[in-house]
């Protein structure tokens, strides 16, 4: 019975072996699935090389071209006039801006001018005897001698003879004396030098004004001046009177504006150059931040691209028979997104987007098979 038994197991053991290493075989030249090719969808350009123009951003507050700060020269009580001196008040070219009162300081001068009058009222019967041939324009002078009015100039003297009697008399020094002071006395009148707007208003009608002290400061609203930072590299290619767009922030609003100075020096610390941009419109405000675009120059035979399409060592990929590729390429310029590229041969297939993990050699179809011209 054991015998049986054990020759069972063993005809079993042999049975299986032999269905086993049937299915080994089998699946051995069995053929294996083969992993199929992944083909990277991509869109491209055609280039076509052209006239590119290097436009250079760059942004400042606006400053009116034509500004005074307002400061007395004089002591006095401010006046109150018709038109209140208020931040925001326009004046029109020869409008009062402050009147301080002067009451006191125009009696001396008065006083001065009749003085003046005494000294040569005094000399009269002198000039009538020794000086007959002079003394009619003298006493014309006199005749139309005006203490309100200002001091007309003194008569020519027509030899040394007279002039040195004229002098010695003080009629000189007390004409300049009195020149002198009404020129002071002017200086209690401050008028608007050109048509503008009040922006800064630092006393009020009734208080005290001292010599020296600021009191505002006026501005010519009709011209507005940008001054904006460069690169030094662009010193040669800025041109007076080169018209420049500008935006605000928002923009929602464009000017134009040109070019009216550029400063002929660098500066040390930051390497650029200052430009000054003049623009006109009804619109504008001092401290108004703008965006201005300077036409620089026109680069031949370039094109434009995204920054991000340019790699390292100045690349950038190329589709060669369904293939990814390299090439040198010269960037003459770079913006904040955009890089102008030399030395790409025309019809050179580029990417017109990045590609992740993209690589030399990789599989690539573009999209619908379309290519677009870059230029």
């Amino acid at each position: 019975m054991r015998k049986i038994i054990l020759s069972t197991i063993g005809v079993l053991f042999m049975l299986g072996s032999f269905f086993l290493a049937k299915k080994l075989i089998a699946d051995k030249n069995k053929p294996k699935p083969v992993k199929g090719k992944v083909v990277k969808t991509i869109f491209t350009d055609t280039v076509n090389n052209g006239i590119v123009k290097i436009v250079i951003p760059a942004n400042g507050s606006l400053v009116a071209k034509r500004r005074i700060e307002i400061y007395a020269e004089v002591q006095g009580v401010f006046k109150a006039t018709n038109v209140s001196f208020k931040p925001g008040q326009q004046y029109k070219k020869g409008q009062a801006l402050i009147r301080i009162d002067a009451a006191e300081y125009a009696a001396s001068v008065q006083s001065a001018k009749s003085n003046l009058y005494n000294s040569i009222a005094a000399i009269m019967p002198d000039l009538r005897l020794d000086f007959p041939d002079v003394f009619p324009k003298w006493e014309t002078y006199l005749n139309n001698f005006d203490l309100n009015k200002t001091t007309p100039e003194l008569p020519k003297t027509a030899s040394n003879k007279e002039n040195y009697f004229v002098t010695g008399r003080g009629i000189i020094s007390s004409y300049y004396n009195v020149k002198n002071l009404e020129q002071r006395l002017l200086k209690y009148n401050i008028y608007a030098p050109f048509s503008g707007i009040l922006t800064e208003a630092l006393v009020t009608e009734g208080s005290l004004i001292r010599s020296g002290q600021k009191l505002g400061a006026f501005i010519d609203t009709s011209v507005y001046e940008m001054e904006v930072a460069l690169s030094k590299n662009y010193a040669r290619l800025l041109k007076v009177g080169e018209q420049v767009a500008l935006t605000n922030l928002d923009k929602t609003e464009t000017y134009t504006g040109a070019v009216s100075r550029v400063n002929g020096s660098i500066d040390a610390t930051t390497q650029t150059i200052t430009a000054f941009i003049d623009v006109k419109s009804d619109g504008l405000k001092e401290g108004m931040y703008l965006e201005a675009r300077l036409n620089a120059k026109e680069e031949h035979n370039a094109i434009e691209v995204d920054r991000n399409l340019l790699l390292e060592n100045n690349e950038v990929f190329i589709v060669r028979d369904s293939l990814l590729d390299v090439i040198t390429v010269k960037p003459v310029y770079f913006s904040e997104t955009k890089v102008v590229l030399k030395s790409v041969p025309n019809g050179t297939v580029i990417l017109k987007k990045p590609v992740p993990g993209a690589y030399a050699g990789m599989l690539v179809k573009p999209f619908n098979n379309l290519s677009k011209k870059v230029k």
